[in-house]
């Protein structure tokens, strides 16, 4: 694998910072990054789309995709380049769920159609998705959710509860799974469906997290219908196309520049603030674990690069997206965890003038833990790392 970039990339990438540069400027007050950013409220929400509606007259929302379907025919690696700056800036404009995971997936496994519908209103950044998929005794066990989905006519009915979904509040459609054969074992059955928010029947309640975010909902579905052409693939099918849009979800690297920025704040704090006559820079103990944290950053982003030149390869990165994913996660919550040990009681204060770096680490401390589980829990990764990575047998 070859790390060096060509100048048409160094110049795109460059062209990528001072755009998200700019645009930055913009952002509300106390803006820290992160899911919650964009979704919690609605002053974030309304930056997030007009940093989305700049995107897509960029094209840069479809960077990778055919031209016929609105895209520019990028290599990964570009997208990789976009990805990481956005990140490092802790910019809004991506809807992570539409662009980074049912565009793909449509793209392979949609039909005609639904491209032509779907595609470039996801490309101009006009609308957002949200994936309804967890229930609430179907989490990391994705294959035994419950909801059901009946024929009827042209539609079919969809009768059930989905939990945990991101963004539900603000989005415009949502793709979700639902059982279409009861009968079959439990990961056949299951069809992929595309489902307009508006549609009657779906409810919507916010479920706040522990920092108090409006970030997670819970959906109820009564009698929803959805025309049979909103389903992706063929019926019973669903859970095969599941895999496809689970491999696209994960590759990380916005998480680990966002990491790098924020370690570097860090490192500026300690530069600047004193605790006992010394300033904490000097401490051997917080220089060590500092230079532990850069290091591992530079690892993820290793991990990231060699999933897009896998991608780009051809190849299917799913055990290298795995540890990507379980490591980019777990390296987030060591990050949250130092930079409040360091801060001391500064570092559990928000909202204030007493609250270093905006409140950042008292925020991520309590949230980080949930990105272990979020997009597949680190115990699921680590299964995939085993079976599809390292060819490992599966338990009897």
């Amino acid at each position: 694998m070859d790390f060096r970039l060509t100048e048409e990339q160094e110049a795109l990438k460059k062209e990528f910072e001072d755009f998200f540069e700019e645009a930055m400027k913009q952002a509300p007050p106390g803006w820290a990054g992160g899911l919650e950013a964009p979704f919690a409220t609605d002053e974030g929400f309304a930056f997030h789309q007009a940093v989305a509606r700049k995107l897509g007259e960029k094209g840069w929302l479809s960077l990778p995709w055919p031209k016929e379907y609105g895209g520019q025919e990028h290599s990964q690696i570009e997208q990789l380049l976009f990805s990481e700056v956005m990140g490092y800036y802790r910019a809004p404009g991506v809807d992570i769920w539409g662009v980074g995971m049912l565009a793909p997936t449509l793209l392979l496994s949609g039909s005609e159609e639904q491209k032509k519908e779907h595609l470039p209103p996801i490309a101009g950044g006009g609308l957002l998705w949200c994936q309804a998929w967890s229930e609430p005794n179907a989490g990391s066990d994705l294959a035994s959710l419950t909801t059901k989905a009946v024929e009827d006519g042209d539609d079919y009915v969809l009768n059930g509860q989905k939990i945990w979904t991101t963004a539900a509040h603000r989005a415009d459609w949502m793709f979700t799974l639902a059982r279409t054969d009861p009968e079959l074992p439990r990961h056949r059955g299951l069809s992929y469906f595309l489902v307009d928010m508006k549609t009657p029947g779906i409810t919507i309640r916010p479920l706040r997290d522990m920092a108090g975010n409006h970030l997670f909902n819970e959906l109820f579905l009564d009698d929803v219908r959805v025309p049979k052409r909103n389903m992706v693939g063929e019926k019973n099918r669903g859970w095969y196309v599941t895999l496809m849009t689970m491999n696209f979800e994960r590759s990380g690297i916005g998480a680990f520049s966002e990491s790098k920025r924020t370690l570097e704040e860090l490192v500026e704090f300690i530069k600047e603030t004193k605790r006992d006559g010394e300033v904490l820079a000097q401490n051997p103990f917080i220089r060590h674990r500092l230079a532990q944290l850069a290091i591992e950053i530079e690892v993820g982003r290793a991990l990231s690069y060699r999933i897009a030149w896998v991608q780009q390869a051809g190849g299917i990165p799913a055990a290298e997206a795995a540890a990507a994913k379980v490591y980019g996660t777990e390296l987030g919550q060591r990050l949250a965890y130092l930079g409040c040990q360091i801060m001391g009681l500064y570092g559990q204060v928000k909202e204030s003038k007493w609250a270093p770096l905006q409140g950042t680490f008292e925020n991520a401390y309590q949230t980080c833990v949930g990105m272990n589980i979020a997009a597949g829990t680190s115990e699921v990764m680590r299964n995939i790392i085993a079976t599809r990575g390292l060819e490992l047998p599966r338990e009897p």
